[in-house]
């Protein structure tokens, strides 16, 4: 789902204009968006938390020249799903019919 799809979704759901369905999405991400730069963390129950991590400095490799870069330290957002999204989408999945492998491929 994108951006757009969901502020559609939210519009019809709850009968408001998309372009004030739009800003309040906005609005959300970008609060969130706020925390995680101020070194909060963002939960949301029943769905999952967000977090900014820290990542040490390290010696990296360009992969076209293989010439050695340093990468300096760095905060990086991580998503941790919450139990209940996982157990919906594990229950959706079990529910579905098993994928089908590709000719020439191993299942």
């Amino acid at each position: 789902m994108t951006r757009a799809g969901l502020i559609d979704v939210l519009a019809r759901k709850l009968k408001l204009p998309w372009a004030r369905t739009e800003q309040l999405v906005d609005e959300i991400f970008s609060s969130m968006s706020d925390a995680l730069v101020r070194g909060e963390g963002v939960e949301v129950r029943g769905f999952g938390s967000f977090s900014a991590r820290h990542c040490r400095a390290y010696n990296g490799r360009n992969p076209q020249t293989g010439v050695v870069v340093h990468v300096k330290p760095k905060r990086v957002p991580f998503f941790k799903v919450g139990r209940d999204l996982r157990e919906r989408v594990n229950d959706a999945r079990s529910t579905k019919a098993p994928a089908v492998s590709k000719p020439g491929k191993l299942a």
